[in-house]
């Protein structure tokens, strides 16, 4: 396949300028629960693995299959070169059991149903400049209650591949590479909810591309180590189409290791699905912040100092006018 689709989308967004820094966290930065993805990247030098045990049920009306299928959602990312870019490799291995209600004969498909490599770049931070995002130290109130700039989101752009090794029996007839491209917003509703949203263009250059979106809303409780979400996803091809719900929680057991579980299904009955993922994060943290020597550092990043600014404002006399008396 020609690959210089491939080649202008990745030249493309090299060239996106430096408009914004990734946002690194002390603690664990994960995609789960749940397929919305953040738009931050984990972190300069910091290796994630991010993986799921699945289980579904899975029927369909109109071919009359009751299928069982167990499997492996697996995610590595890689905070590469500079905060704002990350490498990750995803996808999903699973084992499909089918048994033809109709004549009562069983089958079984073992394969990737997902598997995919791209870059992430976040090109858009609202949280960039501190000075901005001051908390309100006379108001409890106003820095917890919802504002509209908080609805301003971090935006990042994706750009990868689809493969398709050997002879998948889940997508037959697809080239062994396709290529993928994505937005990811975030937004920080109130210190307690997090927005996320994605929209995808899939296996482009294929006889069955595919349209999806996210969008996603977490909640943390009281104690910061739970948190529960809620997530809705649509799917968009000639060869599948579906919307699906999800919810589930979250806790972090340490700064570097989060475990999580999730229930989900569809809408549809061609097939229908549900389904339950039980997964875990973890990171292997070597970032280091650089360190700017003063004298390269930018001048008025907390505001213009003003000229004289340390020395005492001296009152100014008025001047007085010819035609007043001075009494």
């Amino acid at each position: 396949m020609d690959l210089r689709f491939f080649k202008k989308t990745l030249f493309s967004l090299c060239l996106v300028p430096f408009l914004s820094n990734a946002q690194y966290t002390d603690v664990i930065n994960s995609n789960r629960p749940g397929r919305a993805v953040s738009a931050y990247a984990v972190g300069k030098n910091v290796a994630q693995m991010e993986m799921g045990l699945l289980y579904e049920q899975q029927d369909n009306a109109t071919l009359n299959t009751d299928s069982n299928i167990f499997g492996v959602d697996f995610a590595f990312r890689y905070g590469l070169l500079f905060e704002s870019l990350e490498v990750n490799v995803e996808g999903s291995y699973i084992s499909q059991g089918i048994t033809y209600t109709q004549t009562g004969t069983d089958d079984r498909l073992t394969d990737f149903s997902r598997s995919r490599a791209g870059l992430k770049y976040l090109v858009f931070d609202p949280f960039k400049n501190p000075e901005n995002n001051k908390p309100n130290l006379y108001s409890w109130r106003a820095n917890n209650v919802f504002q509209w700039k908080n609805l301003i989101p971090a935006v990042s752009l994706y750009a990868g591949a689809t493969f398709n090794l050997g002879e998948n029996p889940f997508y037959v007839g697809d080239p062994t590479i396709s290529y993928r491209g994505a937005v990811a917003t975030q937004s920080r509703l109130s210190p307690r909810f997090v927005l996320i949203s994605n929209i995808a263009y899939d296996r482009i250059g294929t006889d069955f591309p595919e349209w999806s979106y996210a969008v996603s809303v977490t909640h943390a409780f009281r104690d910061p180590k739970w948190s529960v979400f809620i997530e809705n996803q649509g799917i968009k091809s000639d060869r599948y189409s579906d919307i699906l719900l999800r919810t589930g929680v979250a806790y972090l057991i340490s700064p570097d290791f989060q475990a999580d579980f999730h229930l989900g299904s569809g809408f549809k009955n061609s097939p229908s699905r549900i389904f339950a993922v039980l997964g875990f994060s973890y990171r292997l943290d070597f970032h280091k912040d650089t360190l700017v020597p003063i004298d390269s550092q930018k001048s008025g990043q907390n505001g213009k100092i003003k000229k004289n600014a340390a020395k005492k404002k001296r009152k100014k006399k008025g001047k007085k006018k010819k035609d007043k008396l001075d009494f």
